[in-house]
């Protein structure tokens, strides 16, 4: 009786071990640290919120900073905040996003970038029968068509750089991009949309030593949060609500953070961290720790997601009863 409790004791022990050592073989890509310090780190939507918060964390770090951002004014704004702040002078250039040629134009004149951060983002929360289509297209002509644009024009560059070294392109998401929120349907399709491109773009440029990151900020109060909120419908809120609202420069550092160990998924908070092993789905993974949690927590994760939807379902239930 003694042996076969000891053979189990042993055969529990082994699985757990095997799985980890399975893992360590098998992720891709390899783990990797992209430095920063001392090289080229250009950010759009720097002139406020979390594109702010980036750059001035990025300069304090020693990188060479540029912002994109389409007010001039701003961005001179924000660039004077950056030097009384870290004592150091950023590069600013004013462009259109949705713009392919002006784009191309801002990062040549430029230089060659080490680190591109797709920060830009606009969002309108409201229901689709009500929303109009010009927002619709104008959030993801921003937040996606924005992004291919920029990964276009800086890409020729990145892969042609004299040096060999770890360089990164990082997308900045939302949970919203991990899971579909009522009142988010344009904003959600814009983010979820930042996945398709980033999966397929690292497969495409891992070869070259380019790591793709990808960002999932919850709320953050920034500028525009508190008129947002004013306008976003009362389901949103008790929805969008239970993940609470960051401050910009803690999604700053954890972004950073993450897109330094080159990191393809990038939580900000707790429940980011949940919801991105609950999607994980056939996403690249570096770390076979992560990856160990992942597989484990698997069935785990998906009853809790399932209560979630139990939950936000029931709210909609209870709302539309009592408009009745």
């Amino acid at each position: 009786m003694a042996d076969s409790d000891l053979s189990f004791l042993a055969l529990f022990a082994l699985l757990p071990i095997s799985l980890l050592l399975f893992l360590k073989l098998i992720v891709r890509p390899r783990a990797i640290q992209i430095p920063i310090k001392s090289r080229h780190v250009f950010i759009t939507g720097g002139s406020s919120g979390i594109g702010l918060a980036l750059a001035r964390q990025a300069a304090a770090e020693g990188a060479r900073v540029t912002i994109l951002a389409r007010s001039l004014e701003k961005l001179e704004e924000a660039k004077t905040s950056i030097r009384l702040s870290t004592g150091v002078d950023v590069t600013i250039v004013s462009a259109d996003v949705c713009d392919f040629e002006a784009v191309k134009a801002a990062v040549e004149s430029a230089g060659p970038i080490d680190v591109l951060i797709c920060n830009q983002g606009v969002f309108v929360a409201y229901e689709l029968e009500k929303q109009d289509m010009e927002e619709v297209r104008g959030m993801i002509d921003v937040n996606l068509i924005g992004s291919f644009n920029l990964v276009k024009a800086a890409l020729p560059a990145m892969k042609n750089r004299s040096d060999r070294k770890p360089v990164s392109i990082a997308f900045m998401s939302s949970q919203a991009g991990q899971v579909g929120i009522y009142g988010y349907t344009a904003y959600s399709a814009s983010k979820f949309g930042l996945r398709g491109l980033a999966e397929a773009l690292q497969q495409e440029v891992i070869a070259d030593n380019i790591h793709v990151s990808l960002i999932f900020p919850p709320d953050t109060d920034t500028p525009g949060f508190a008129e947002e909120n004013k306008k976003k419908p009362r389901l949103t809120s008790i929805i969008a609500g239970s993940s609470g609202v960051m401050q910009s420069d803690e999604v700053a550092k954890k972004a950073l953070n993450g897109i330094k160990s080159g990191s393809f998924f990038v939580p900000c908070n707790f429940e980011g961290f949940l919801l991105s092993i609950a999607t994980a789905g056939l996403s690249p993974q570096r770390s076979y720790l992560m990856a160990f949690v992942e597989v484990v927590s698997a069935g785990v994760l998906r009853i809790a997601g399932l209560c979630f939807q139990w939950t936000w379902y029931g709210s909609i239930e209870k709302w539309h009863a009592q408009e009745k």
